[in-house]
């Protein structure tokens, strides 16, 4: 079952049972789908990688909305994003913890041979292929500029 059956599949569940907040965020991430669908043609339909890319950047969406909102002092907005985030990540592989992701760093770190900040050049695409869809990529780039020692 590709991931926009299943999406499809919990929408008809979400629309069943009544649950408006899982009804709107599965309806909205399915349009984006099937626009993605759309650019790339009729004949092509998407790839796992494509669609899990289209749901990290309606969680990213949703992170940023999170942000904003929180600046805003709309905390009802702000519990809405996180509940809709809550839905989005339930289709997402699972992220690796701060821990996990500090290990990663550090041992692109000493593969690449990285001895200050200014080789953060080196060491941030090679972590990000690593982890890529496990970990955001902000968190990332702020744990790689932490373990880099100064220039």
């Amino acid at each position: 079952m590709t991931l926009q059956e299943k999406i499809t599949a919990d929408l008809q569940r979400a629309m069943k049972a009544g649950d408006k907040t899982r009804l709107e965020t599965l309806r909205t991430v399915r349009a984006a789908l099937l626009e993605k669908e759309k650019e790339r043609g009729a004949a092509k339909t998407l790839s796992p990688e494509v669609e899990l890319g289209v749901l990290h950047a309606a969680a990213k969406k949703r992170r940023e909305s999170i942000e904003m909102f929180q600046k805003g002092g709309r905390d009802e907005l702000v519990e809405q994003e996180k509940s809709e985030l809550a839905i989005i990540q339930e289709y997402l592989p699972k992220q690796l913890s701060e821990e996990e992701l500090g290990e990663t760093i550090k041992a692109v770190i000493a593969e690449a041979g990285a001895t200050s900040a200014s080789d953060f050049g080196k060491v941030m695409p090679a972590v990000m292929k690593l982890v890529k869809g496990r970990a955001d990529g902000r968190q990332v780039q702020e744990l790689v500029k932490k373990l880099l020692p100064p220039p």
